[in-house]
């Protein structure tokens, strides 16, 4: 088989399942396609939190701070010029990643554990000023003046801003900056002896994981009609995102959507039963990191490969003892 065929095939299925996705709207009722804008709003911000996280090392709880930011611009900029919702969700990011570049020389000075703590301060002080500021409408937040789209408008968007946030990292992780990035993971020390600019690498991962969840943020402010602080710096953002992503698997591709897949349609099947639903969560989380530190999509990928290079051998075995 030639090169671009089997580049074809390869290609084949991720087409399918996104020719299924656009069309999902046509197929299913009002519930469903929220159901699916949930799914595709975790996979988009997960993924970018995963950029981050699982292959920069750089594991951040502040994702609530631009998802807030994304928020707060989105219904800002349309509240004082109307503009079409693209125009917005791209100042929502603009501005998210304007704000990870003027606050990293001070977060890039913490590390490991400090840098996390650092950026969960970063993200709660946000919340605590936007409460306290008049002109952001204080803590009532600030009402939505243009019109929410349909949902089925909505579950496209959000399925757009998770393909960019797919491609992005799929992108990335074919250029130099992903050797870069796990150099920095495994030792930041000896990343810089051996010449990778650290801060640099560091910068470009904080910037891009900024940038798409403001988009996520943006996108949310044109869905709920209202933006108030305890919902868009809510500390829930950053526990669903880092919880999506380490059961589907961190440092994975496809991880991001595996996980927001079963985290999603477990809380479907679970929505009558919140305490339950919040239960079962965290135990699947602690046994995930116990037993699957590779999560799901991790674990499995992994098993196929075992079976893919012992099957030659499990046949020149049989060979030899026949």
């Amino acid at each position: 088989m030639s090169r671009s065929a089997t580049v074809l095939v390869r290609l084949l299925p991720a087409a399918v399942a996104v020719a299924a996705a656009i069309s999902l709207p046509y197929l299913v009722g009002l519930y469903e396609q929220q159901v699916g804008y949930r799914v595709l709003q975790l996979a988009a911000s997960a993924t970018a939190w995963n950029l981050l996280a699982g292959y920069g090392g750089l594991v951040s709880l502040g994702s609530a701070a631009f998802i807030g930011i994304g928020a707060y611009t989105a219904a800002q900029v349309g509240n004082a010029v109307r503009l079409p919702l693209g125009v917005l969700l791209l100042c929502a990011a603009v501005v998210a990643a304007a704000f990870a570049v003027a606050v990293s020389p001070a977060m890039f000075r913490l590390r490991g554990l400090y840098f996390t703590v650092g950026t969960l301060a970063l993200a709660e002080a946000l919340r605590i000023l936007m409460v306290n500021l008049p002109s952001f409408g204080g803590a009532g937040g600030v009402i939505v003046q243009f019109p929410s789209p349909p949902t089925y408008e909505l579950y496209w968007w959000a399925l757009g801003i998770a393909m960019v946030s797919t491609v992005t990292v799929i992108v990335i992780m074919a250029t130099p900056l992903s050797l870069s990035l796990r150099a920095v993971r495994d030792d930041e020390d000896v990343a810089r002896q051996l010449g990778v600019i650290t801060f640099r690498t560091k910068l470009w991962a904080f910037v891009l994981s900024a940038s798409l969840m403001g988009l996520v943020g943006g996108l949310q402010a044109a869905k709920l009609g209202v933006i108030e602080p305890y919902g868009a710096f809510g500390i829930t953002w950053t526990v669903d995102i880092a919880a999506v992503t380490i059961i589907g698997g961190l440092g994975t591709k496809a991880g991001p959507w595996v996980g927001a897949v079963f985290v999603v349609l477990l809380g479907v099947a679970l929505e009558d039963y919140a305490e339950v639903h919040l239960a079962i969560t965290g135990a699947v989380l602690i046994l995930v990191i116990r037993f699957a530190p590779a999560g799901i999509w991790g674990s499995c990928a992994q098993r196929l490969v075992s079976r893919r290079w012992l099957a030659p051998q499990r046949s020149v075995q049989a060979v030899a003892g026949a």
